[in-house]
């Protein structure tokens, strides 16, 4: 009994004290168990094969796929536009939605739902994330107050009832004390939210990478930008764009080429981009977009008998428009090193259409920018070359490092170009997994696991290996290693040893003070190990409180449920605080000055309402 003990004290003071990660603190907790042979190897283990965190990272390619699509901005758009410029109307909106929708799905998939939602809010109205996160946790514990099925602990309470003989709970018995607690959370976590977590603490205040649209910007790209289009009986039509010679005979650049697909999959992109390369051949209806002076592309136009679009209509692709997109054709700038290669060569004998099948779009010299003839202009020491080409060609530009120097990090700009045409399939499979999960159609973690799937096989990420990185290792880690904890003391008898004193010391004085005991222990036990634990340690212990003072175990039983689910003064009592921990880059402390507060008062509350509700 003192071994877990102690270890759990010590890794309590490790995650108080905030200077060693918190997943390396729990792996050390958890390699100590098993070295004083409290738990065995496997025991020590089974953590990581929980259905807990299984689900989480299925919920992070889930989000991670939400968020990659644009369906969280869609969304976040819908709420701001409620909110207006409110901070408190934001604030709120973010708290009822997350609560309403966690009566129905597990807190877990709540949270992994909204989160990305909340990241897209809070960039949209220009406040750190971390203001939201955290609550956005809470709120999805207390939504899971309101229903049966909300939380695990309900189900608990439930079952022990039934088992001992008395009436099964109701979806919605939880019903008045979940509209409470989103009640007093609302009022509670606005004020203290404000205080302790709106500090900006994702601001880079180092150097700034250039976003896609500031490159485009400097190089006059947006400004210049103009597009043809090659109908029937254009001389175009047939043609490879070497055959043109359309930059050196009108000095305009083409920058890409897009065409029509013919695919009548609605989840497909209406418009492909190609990148305009010397042995591109162009087809009828093609739309070629051109960056020069209006002038030299009109003429152009006139004698390729081709169609200027932005004249007279619009493009047949809506979500294009005329705009320059980087979903696969992206930009970046590398400067030529002193002793490179390319130095006094011309842009055309550079080596980088035909080796990278990069285009060199513009130069920077000395605070001037070369736009035009750049074939024959000689690239000199420390010049800035734009170029462009598909994502994977620029990411290749890197290894190159003795030629050339890329600046800023183009491949995490790449990464923020949502695929928008792909929203709609995210929609339909998030909407999916919460029907599975709300009528229990297949096991929860399953429901999530096909979603997960299903997000990476119709293309919601642009490869597998961006789904892995949007999952939060730090966080499965700090679960993985924790929940043996609750073993641990279980097998041990330390936690049944605390709840039996408790109920021996307090039987005497009463109803109301017995349950307010039980009420604390839970809340207490829960910082330490799983509210699910807890709660199937607790239920027996509360029901047997009352049945020996004879009174009704109801009032007993949901003091046990919501004292393991309303616990918020710690990162890893509940999975959905962690999963907003590295989010929200949250310390320790953190959960401790908003959470610690909350959770005290509506110990408070609970132990005044709970009797009026179900009386003794």
């Amino acid at each position: 009994m003192v071994i877990p003990l102690t270890i759990l004290a010590l890794s309590v003071g490790f995650f108080v004290n905030g200077k060693i990660r918190s997943d390396l603190i729990a792996l050390c907790a958890l390699i100590l168990l098993m070295l004083f042979k409290t738990l065995t190897p496997a025991e020590a283990l089974s953590g990581f094969s929980s259905s807990i965190i299984i689900m989480m990272v299925g919920l992070f390619v889930v989000g991670g796929g939400i968020l990659r699509t644009g369906l969280a901005n869609v969304i976040s758009r819908k709420i701001l536009n409620l909110a207006g410029n409110s901070q408190i109307k934001l604030f709120v909106l973010i708290m009822l939605v997350t609560a309403a929708i966690g009566g129905f799905v597990s807190n877990t998939g709540t949270v992994a739902l909204m989160l990305p939602i909340v990241v897209s809010l809070a960039t949209a109205a220009h406040t750190s994330p971390s203001r939201f996160l955290m609550p956005l946790a809470f709120a999805s514990s207390m939504g899971g107050m309101m229903t049966l099925i909300g939380t695990p602990p309900n189900l608990v309470i439930d079952s022990t009832l039934q088992k001992a003989g008395f009436d099964g709970l109701s979806f919605f018995s939880f019903l008045p004390i979940g509209l409470i607690c989103v009640l007093l959370g609302i009022i509670m976590l606005e004020p203290l939210s404000k205080i302790f977590l709106a500090k900006n603490k994702d601001a880079d205040k180092g150097q700034k990478s250039k976003s896609l649209k500031d490159l485009a910007n400097e190089y006059q790209l947006s400004q210049n930008l103009f597009r043809v289009r090659a109908i029937h009986g254009s001389t175009l039509t047939g043609k490879k764009l070497q055959e043109l010679e359309i930059s050196k005979r009108y000095h305009i650049n083409v920058l890409e080429i897009r065409r029509r697909s013919n695919s009548q999959n609605p989840f497909l992109k209406a418009v492909n981009q190609k990148l305009a390369g010397p042995e591109t051949v162009i087809r009828e209806n093609d739309v070629l977009y051109l960056s020069g002076s209006f002038e030299q592309v009109r003429l152009f136009a006139s004698e390729s008998r081709a169609d200027m679009i932005d004249l007279h209509e619009s493009e047949e692709a809506p979500i294009f428009g005329g705009k320059i997109r980087f979903d696969e054709i992206g930009i970046a700038e590398i400067v030529a090193l002193s002793n490179s290669s390319l130095v006094n060569q011309p842009v055309k004998n550079s080596g980088f259409r035909e080796k990278y099948k990069i285009n060199i779009l513009g130069i920077q010299r000395q605070n001037r920018y070369i736009l035009q003839d750049l074939k024959d202009e000689k690239i000199q020491s420390g010049d800035v070359l734009l170029a462009q080409g598909e994502w994977s060609n620029i990411a290749r530009l890197s290894e190159e490092s003795s030629e050339w120097v890329v600046i800023g990090q183009p491949m995490a700009e790449a990464s923020k170009i949502t695929l928008d045409h792909k929203a709609p399939l995210a929609a339909a499979i998030m909407i999916g997994m919460v029907l599975l999960m709300v009528f229990d159609v297949v096991p929860a973690v399953a429901a999530v696991l096909m979603a997960a799937v299903a997000m990476v096989f119709t293309g919601c990420f642009r490869n597998a290996e961006e789904a892995y990185k949007t999952i939060n290792w730090e966080s499965i880690v700090l679960i993985g290693a924790m929940l043996p904890m609750s073993l641990a003391l279980e097998k041990t008898g330390a936690a049944a040893s605390i709840a039996k004193g408790l109920e021996e010391g307090l039987g005497g004085f009463g109803p109301l003070v017995l349950m307010a005991g039980i009420y604390f222990a839970t809340s207490l036990l829960t910082l330490f190990i799983s509210n699910t634990a807890t709660a199937v340690l607790f239920a027996p212990i509360a029901l047997q409180s009352a049945t020996g003072i004879g009174v009704s175990p109801y009032p007993f039983l949901f003091a046990v449920t919501v004292a393991a689910s309303m616990c918020f003064a710690s990162p890893f009592s509940t999975p959905p605080n962690a999963l907003v921990m590295s989010a929200g880059r949250y310390t320790f402390m953190d959960y401790v000055k908003v959470g610690l507060p909350l959770q005290i008062l509506f110990g408070i509350v609970m132990v005044l309402i709970l009797p009026l509700l179900w009386p003794f």
